[in-house]
């Protein structure tokens, strides 16, 4: 029978529910990631608070932070569960898809190109593909490389793209930080001055439900301006043109 969303779950159904092997529950429990179970008796039971924390613990981890990052997180997040939704909404809205596991040959193929082991040493070196100990490519971000492998299709030169993935990977961490630093210095900073008070989390949690598409789409327009002015001028030089459309005097 299913559980209720309140019943007490014991350890095994515990780790049941987040993914998670009981020893690992444990050792999450021994370095103070979730609170001590109620016990009853010689059983100790656990709510759906533990699941939240665990939850939000292995989607951490599975993030790329380290163990001593989620501890330092976790021993910083204020005590319930609308503080736990708060960190959810910062680190899923703009959560790549599911990671996909390729061989070399698949990868390959679906670039349209040789397999080149080479081109897989690049792709590990910029954190694009990650090597398992089975040989295999764990892909974190799909979509990155999906558009990539479709820009590659339409003749630009696979190392040209290489080459620019550096700059494109700065310049989004710049705009990232843009965009929270805002988010950090006006509504986070009254927030904290106030003490973090229990009855403003949710909406502190709207306003960042709110602020993270809304970043998103201004990203989009921005750069559909600055893409248009951008090729414009590309066009002029190419052409020998003036910005009028008139030969130019060189």
């Amino acid at each position: 029978m299913d559980q209720k969303p309140d019943e007490d779950l014991t350890v095994d159904q515990l780790a049941a529910k987040v993914g998670m092997t009981v020893r690992n529950v444990r050792a999450y429990a021994g370095r103070g990631l979730i609170p001590p179970p109620r016990l009853a008796g010689r059983t100790g039971y656990y709510d759906q608070d533990h699941v939240a924390r665990l939850t939000l613990v292995r989607e951490l981890l599975g993030k790329g932070y380290t163990l001593a990052a989620v501890e330092r997180m976790m021993s910083e997040l204020p005590d319930g569960a609308l503080a736990l939704g708060v960190v959810e909404t910062l680190v899923n809205p703009w959560t790549p898809a599911e990671p996909e596991v390729l061989d070399e040959f698949q990868l390959a193929e679906r670039a349209g190109v040789p397999h080149d082991p080479a081109v897989i040493d690049q792709l590990v070196e910029l954190g694009i593909a990650e090597r398992q100990d089975d040989g295999r490519l764990r892909i974190s971000n799909p979509d990155l490389l999906r558009t990539g492998l479709e820009v590659i299709k339409l003749g630009v030169p696979m190392q040209a793209i290489f080459e620019m993935l550096p700059k494109l990977f700065a310049q989004a961490d710049a705009v990232a930080k843009t965009y929270v630093e805002l988010f950090r210095s006006t509504v986070w900073r009254d927030f904290a001055d106030a003490g973090l008070p229990a009855d403003g989390w949710p909406e502190i949690q709207r306003t960042l439900e709110g602020i993270i598409p809304l970043a998103g789409q201004a990203l989009v327009a921005a750069f559909r301006e600055a893409m248009a002015r951008e090729i414009e001028q590309v066009a002029y030089e190419e052409l020998g043109l003036d910005p009028k459309g008139l030969p130019s005097a060189g």
